[in-house]
């Protein structure tokens, strides 16, 4: 229960400051901003490959990602599909993004390896789903070029909750 009340009040949080932000003066005019990025951590939960956009023809507001990873060791492997809307506040390359989403996962787990499940929280094999916040600092070029991201990716799912999970990444904006 305690988790599901963080959760909502996290993302409650969240919807809310993207709700004021919607200030037509604070959007930066100019070709959609489009990104492809390298992240460590963060929804992909090891690491993924991403696109993010704007949904209008802005280098700020809202926009979404979508990512893939897939890390496979000695025939066990996670494969993870994150998805998820974000807004970037800021001007000028710098930004604050803040977001929400959704990872699947879908996990072929050796369980003799690790009998008492302690480096996963995941059994055997398994797919499902992880909710997720983003809160961070983003370098975006407004005309086009090196992009950098960093902050935090507060992960929930059922029965856990890690609200101190980093994410860094390394990417192209055009």
């Amino acid at each position: 229960m305690k988790l599901k009340s963080i959760t909502l009040a996290l993302a409650a949080l969240c919807l809310s400051s993207m709700a004021f932000a919607q200030n037509p003066n604070t959007h930066e005019e100019g070709p959609r901003a489009q990104t492809i990025y390298f992240e460590v951590l963060g929804p992909g939960i090891t690491y993924s490959v991403n696109y993010d956009t704007r949904f209008q023809n802005t280098r700020n507001g809202f926009g979404g990602r979508i990512g893939v990873s897939y890390l496979n060791i000695d025939d066990e492997g996670v494969f993870t599909l994150p998805v998820g809307l974000n807004y970037l506040l800021g001007k000028n390359k710098h930004y604050f993004e803040m977001g929400v989403g959704a990872t699947y996962y879908n996990v072929s787990w050796d369980e003799q390896n690790d009998p008492n499940n302690e480096l996963l929280f995941i059994e055997g094999n398994r797919s499902s789903m992880v909710g997720n916040l983003t809160f961070g600092y983003r370098l975006q070029p407004v005309d086009g070029g090196f992009n950098f991201r960093a902050g935090f990716t507060p992960t929930f799912g059922k029965g856990f909750f890690m609200p101190y999970f980093p994410h860094l990444s390394l990417g192209y904006t055009f």
